[in-house]
């Protein structure tokens, strides 16, 4: 009996998220696991780790040790242990431990801790946020629904960098750092997105004649997913729109979510 009510407690505060316990826990935890991710921005900095190594490494193995007794604990108390440990969140939780004890045999893996970060997801969960997340979905939605022209987009700009490269590479040549076509492509892409590094630059009137036209495609390669993307969303945002009619005025046109008519305040009916 004391057993199943110290699983009972425990589950309530680690996997509540009511107001209490359970949500203070939660709290508290993603105050724990920013903390421990900026020890580690902090600790890769070279001066600070060199005053402040140990007091960070310390720091670290402190949140280690209560993030794997966390993880044991959730372990305990979760009513189906198996789904839990192969859930993302499960999976996220051990991976937040393992770096520090690989880092015994392998030095530097304890860099991998980023990792801790998507524990910050538990956000969403804590603070009931879940319904914000319709708007994400829209953009899912619409990035799903224009895959096939960005992919036509995407295969286009790859032909058009081979173009340039090619033709750079026998304007040019190896003389001017043009060595080879792979090069000659990655100057390509550089030039095209606008990066532009400039450790290899045309020298010869007619290599920057291409470059020059090059820089000109690159301006309308850039507005053309932008385009793509703004005309599904556009019409995503016109599917979330139904034929639900308000009782009171009559008007249609009303979101799903709608609970009250955007033309005179009364409460709408449920949807069908």
């Amino acid at each position: 009996m004391a057993q199943a009510n110290l699983k009972a407690t425990l589950h309530k505060v680690i996997f509540g998220t009511e107001p209490g316990a359970g949500r203070n826990f939660d709290i508290f935890l993603i105050i724990i696991i920013l903390s421990s991710v900026a020890a580690l921005f902090i600790d890769s900095i070279a001066t600070v780790h060199q005053r402040y190594g140990d007091y960070l490494f310390a720091a670290e193995v402190l949140f280690t040790v209560l993030f794997t007794l966390e993880y044991i604990a959730r372990i305990y108390c979760s009513p189906n242990r198996r789904a839990y440990i192969f859930s993302f969140y499960g999976l996220v939780d051990l991976l937040a431990t393992i770096p520090t004890y690989l880092s015994i045999f392998i030095p530097g893996a304890q860099h991998l801790l980023v990792i801790r970060i998507f524990r910050v997801l538990r956000v969403f969960r804590v603070f009931k946020l879940f319904h914000y997340m319709s708007e994400a979905n829209v953009l899912v939605r619409s990035l799903v629904s224009s895959r096939r022209k960005i992919s036509v987009f995407l295969v286009s700009v790859l032909t058009l960098i081979v173009v340039f490269g090619a033709l750079m590479y026998l304007i040019e040549g190896p003389q001017n750092g043009f060595t080879s076509l792979p090069r000659s492509m990655y100057w390509a892409i550089v030039t095209v997105t606008t990066v532009g590094y400039g450790d290899i630059t045309p020298r010869t009137p007619l290599g920057q004649f291409i470059a020059a036209m090059a820089m000109i495609t690159s301006y309308a390669i850039i507005a053309i997913p932008t385009g793509i993307l703004s005309a599904e969303l556009i019409q995503e945002s016109q599917r979330s729109i139904n034929n639900r009619q308000c009782d009171s005025c009559k008007k249609l046109g009303h979101e799903k979510e709608s609970k009250y008519c955007r033309h005179c305040g009364e409460k709408l009916l449920p949807p069908q």
